[in-house]
């Protein structure tokens, strides 16, 4: 839980890519009490916008334009937004992708991790953009990680995407690292080595302690290839890289294990096993987490000098702006962020007094 004795943390809310489901989602989620009681959010996008999506809700909520961060006055019935764009937002459809909301959308995030890498935000929790609506912008970058990644100069980075643990559980939660992430499948067998390996497992380590209350997490690692390779009958990835990876890693003093065949380790993590599972591909992490959790998964890009999580799902262009989407994954992200910024606060308190 946050304490009770420091400040919420500040949390910037990134619209995401306007078209889709993200304005809507948080006018809907602002009279969820978690929200507020976490973290001090405001949102950093597009102020009319959000009052469209405040009207399509039919909230009573009011949008308080702020020009700095420290600004913000959340209430139950006080939305405040910090402009972001200089985009003409105001003819985007529903639904369809557009250039407009594609650069906005950048913008946006661009705003948010300037912010917080000078400290004046505590965390940014970002709703989705639209991929195709970013390449027609003249954005390079497929996704928010790698925006943030060079925003942030972080080549050492990874996503996790972390799951609570049931009310009264005795763990935590789970995360699950990727090793490789938005890539063509045939490329993985060519990105993974020792190293990238080796990586993914040290930030799987660092970035538990802040939610494990600094003990030291249980990492594991899932094998490529079926059944582990089987001793390299199936593909010998696991005897050349990733069983080499985790014996330097465990020789580095962190608790892991692998690599263990995928379609076993993910209910022996789920049951409480491990803390965190290094996945070797998206869809062998993004599947078993998203299947038990759809709506409670959050994003959490790591190895970040920034905290930044995500909603879990993306635009959702078939629903936008019918006032039917889930406010589940912003509050869950929203309520991990808060989690890991306390986490952090806590670690460095302890260093100090040592």
């Amino acid at each position: 839980m946050v304490s009770d004795v420091r400040p919420r943390p500040l949390v910037a809310l990134t619209m995401g890519d306007v078209a889709g489901i993200g304005p809507e989602v948080i006018a809907r989620a602002w009279a969820d009490e978690p929200l507020r009681k976490l973290a001090r959010p405001f949102v950093v996008g597009d102020s009319a916008t959000l009052r469209k999506a405040i009207a399509l809700i039919g909230t009573r909520a009011t949008v308080q334009v702020i020009s700095r961060p420290e600004e913000a006055e959340p209430s139950s019935t006080v939305i405040p937004c910090l402009d972001a764009t200089d985009q003409d937002l105001s003819t985007i459809q529903p639904g369809r992708i557009d250039a407009r909301a594609g650069r906005a959308s950048s913008d946006f995030l661009i705003r948010a991790i300037d912010l917080a890498l000078v400290g004046r935000i505590d965390a940014i929790v970002t709703l989705p953009l639209q991929k195709e609506s970013l390449h027609a912008a003249g954005v390079t970058h497929p996704g928010h990680t790698e925006i943030l990644a060079e925003r942030c100069q972080a080549p050492a980075h990874a996503m996790m995407l972390y799951l609570e643990a049931p009310a009264g559980s005795p763990r935590p939660g789970l995360g699950v690292i990727h090793a490789t992430l938005h890539v063509p499948l045939r490329k993985v067998f060519e990105l993974l080595t020792i190293e990238s390996v080796e990586s993914k497992i040290r930030l799987a380590d660092e970035a538990l302690r802040p939610l494990t209350g600094g003990r030291a997490p249980k990492v594991a690692v899932a094998g490529l290839n079926p059944h582990a390779g089987e001793n390299g009958l199936f593909g010998d990835e696991e005897q050349t890289i990733i069983g080499p990876a985790v014996d330097r890693a465990r020789a580095a003093g962190i608790d892991v294990e692998g690599p263990i065949a995928a379609d076993t380790l993910f209910a022996r993590a789920l049951g409480g096993e491990f803390d965190a599972v290094v996945a070797m591909y998206h869809d062998q992490g993004h599947v078993a987490i998203k299947t038990i959790g759809f709506d409670r998964a959050v994003n959490v890009t790591l190895g970040l000098p920034i905290v930044r999580t995500s909603v879990a799902h993306g635009t959702a262009f078939d629903i936008a702006w019918q006032g039917k989407a889930d406010t589940t994954s912003l509050v869950e992200a929203t309520r991990v962020a808060a989690r890991i910024v306390d986490g952090k606060r806590t670690l460095n308190e302890r260093i100090r007094s040592n």
